[in-house]
């Protein structure tokens, strides 16, 4: 590493309102280093690095490059100071070619004609040198989630950006194409360049990155070389408190349980399909969740997971197959007739689905249940008794509201998402459908739901567990079914678990193909 460092983040503060998102944080990056910035949702992590690449003004703070005050007021003033930030969601014209795409925007009068020429020789030549193989005359529409973030890091390495963001950059990978970035990154500092890798998985930091540093609430808590650090230090920073470790699911896995297996069938599919353009967007498949069983399906985001959960319960409608829940055929059904059949559901829009911002906590936490009868009687709502019951479920859930007459839209988006979980697994139901349950909870919370599932399950419910975390599925399923462009590529019992096969059935291969 050299004496100076390329970059310094020195007392940076922002505010939104009343809310205090960065408190005096100071960030130093190295030449040749990959620097994970690590925390949970709403550490300030990606509020930091908003402010590095000119999307934030910041309150209070200075940012020095080479030593030097520099002042960035816009992502154009960032790429000019050579730092470039991939984000989570691209922003890219699904019809123009690769090579058009990373043409947008640059400085060039002539596009199209030889200034193009030379930026697609460039290009090539680019990813050649960092092993960021895509076909640069393909259109995006064409590409995986995978080539479109390759996309992403060519159009700032063509800019000559010198530190590179990266923004939960392995959300929609699959594990192939996580080593395959992890190698190009150690390429690109080799190269003279330095990574800020944002993320909130903590083996990826201790996979790839030279210097971890952690946030929480706003402030940095710690920096230090990733060699030094175990993840347990990193976990006590991230969550404030000296967290038991020890038998935790998170570190040791689930516990090796003698168990009978699972028992009859609680739902089953046959056929299930849902209409798209031209070709049906979801089957036809066929699945069997049991009783006593978490069925995990995994797939990278947008190969039908919604859509399955979404046709199971009625919410959208199928044009083939049929769907039994708990021996009853749900066809004709209303959705609100098929979860009083025995089901919860979690879905993973938390803002737009099942979720009233307007209403009171206690109001969502019996949202969809509130006919039943320990809610009130010949339709006399007892007020007593709902906010009795929503005070037990903000203690044991530790959803952090004022009480249960809280408006439900002060609340943060990992609290919504508490509120949901909580609804749903107080719920008697033998059916339990899932989607990125623990999305925005902090480790604490995410551990306390992992024993919960677990729990259900050994009750003899059935979990389906729609999950973009690999990991998570791997430690809390007993089978894991693979959606590939709406079609189920075959599924492994957890004795075949592997993530490399996963990854390659993620792709659309069979699993002994």
């Amino acid at each position: 590493m050299t004496a100076e460092p390329i970059l310094q983040l020195a007392g940076v503060s922002k505010s939104f309102g009343p809310v205090q998102a960065l408190a005096d944080v100071s960030l130093t990056v190295q030449a040749h280093e990959i620097h994970g910035l690590l925390g949970g949702n709403g550490a300030g992590k990606t509020t930091l690095m908003n402010v590095l690449y000119g999307l934030y003004k910041p309150d209070a703070g200075r940012i020095l490059l080479h030593g030097q005050p520099v002042t960035i007021t816009s992502p154009g003033a960032a790429l000019g100071h050579g730092i470039g930030m991939v984000h989570q969601h691209f922003l890219q014209v699904n019809s123009f070619t690769v090579v058009e795409n990373i043409l947008i925007g640059a400085r060039s009068h002539d596009p199209a004609g030889r200034r193009g020429q030379d930026m697609a020789a460039q290009i090539a030549a680019l990813s050649a040198r960092f092993g960021l193989e895509v076909d640069l005359h393909a259109r995006i529409e064409t590409l995986s989630m995978g080539a479109r973030q390759r996309v992403e890091i060519l159009k700032s390495l063509a800019r000559g950006v010198r530190v590179l963001i990266l923004d939960e950059p392995t959300t929609h990978l699959i594990p192939q194409e996580v080593d395959s970035l992890f190698a190009s990154l150690r390429r690109m500092v080799a190269a003279d360049m330095s990574v800020l890798f944002i993320t909130h998985k903590l083996r990826e930091v201790m996979q790839v990155c030279d210097t971890v540093s952690v946030m929480r609430e706003g402030r940095r808590l710690l920096t230090q070389p990733r060699a030094q650090l175990s993840e347990q230090q990193i976990v006590q920073a991230m969550v404030g408190a000296e967290t038991a470790v020890e038998g935790s699911l998170l570190f040791a896995g689930p516990p090796q349980v003698a168990r009978s297996g699972p028992g009859e069938g609680l739902l089953m599919a046959e056929s299930l399909t849902v209409a798209g353009e031209g070709a049906p967007l979801l089957g036809p498949l066929s699945l069997t969740l049991h009783a006593g069983e978490i069925l995990g399906v995994a797939g990278v985001a947008g190969n039908g997971q919604q859509e399955l959960l979404e046709a199971l319960l009625n919410i959208r409608p199928r044009i083939g197959g049929s769907v039994h829940l708990l021996g009853q055929e749900t066809s004709g059904l209303r959705t609100r007739a098929v979860l009083a059949l025995g089901a919860a559901y979690v879905p993973e829009d938390r803002l737009q689905d099942g979720f009233l911002a307007r209403a009171t906590v206690a109001d969502n936490l019996i949202l969809g249940v509130h006919h039943l009868p320990r809610y009130g009687q010949r339709g006399f709502l007892n007020w007593h008794r709902i906010h009795q019951h929503a005070a037990e479920l903000i203690d044991r859930f530790n959803i952090r509201a004022r009480g249960p007459q809280a408006v439900a839209a002060n609340l943060s988006g990992g609290n919504i998402q508490r509120v949901m979980l909580a609804r749903a697994l107080s719920h008697p139901a033998r059916l339990l459908f899932l989607h990125n349950p623990t999305s925005g909870l902090d480790i604490p919370s995410v551990e306390f739901i992992y024993h919960e599932l677990l729990a259900r399950r050994d009750q003899g419910d059935g979990i389906l567990l729609v999950s973009d975390d690999l990991d998570e599925l791997m430690l809390l399923s007993d089978r894991i079914a693979v959606l590939y462009q709406g079609r189920l590529v075959g599924d492994l019992p957890r004795a075949r678990f592997d993530k490399y096969t996963l990854g390659r059935m993620m792709s659309g291969v069979d699993a002994d193909g």
